[in-house]
C-alpha cells in the first residue's frame, strides 16, 4: 500500500520524476529515462501515461504546454519534494549496504 501513498516510488516513477526536473514532453520523458538509467529502466507509453495522469491528479507534476500534438509536463514543488524525499531514502539505503556488507565507515 505504501506506493498507493507516494511513500516509496518504483523505478520508472523515480526516473520519470527525476527526467522532470527540467519540463518536457512525453517522448523526450521516455528518452530520458532510458539515457538516465543507462537504458536499465525503459517506460512505455501507456505507463508513462498512466502515471503522468495519476502525478496530475495528486498534484505531483503539472501539465504546463500542450500544442495540440504534445503535452509538457513539469514538476511541482510537491513533486520536488517527493523525488529528493527518494532521493534521501535510496541514498541512505546504499549507505547502510555499504556500511553493513562491506564494513565501510568503520
Amino acid at each position: 500500500m505504501a506506493r498507493e501513498q507516494l511513500q516509496t516510488l518504483s523505478e520508472p516513477m523515480y526516473f520519470i520524476l527525476l527526467a522532470l526536473a527540467k519540463p518536457m514532453h512525453g517522448y523526450e520523458i521516455m528518452q530520458t529515462v532510458s539515457a538516465v538509467s543507462r537504458g536499465r529502466v525503459k517506460v512505455g507509453a501507456g505507463t508513462l501515461y498512466a502515471l503522468l495522469t495519476r502525478f496530475e491528479k495528486d498534484g505531483i507534476v503539472l501539465r504546463v504546454g500542450d500544442d495540440g500534438r504534445r503535452k509538457t509536463y513539469a514538476l511541482t514543488a510537491k513533486g520536488r519534494e517527493l523525488l529528493d524525499r527518494e532521493y534521501e531514502r535510496l541514498r541512505e539505503s546504499a549507505a547502510a549496504y555499504g556500511e553493513y556488507v562491506k564494513g565501510e565507515g568503520k
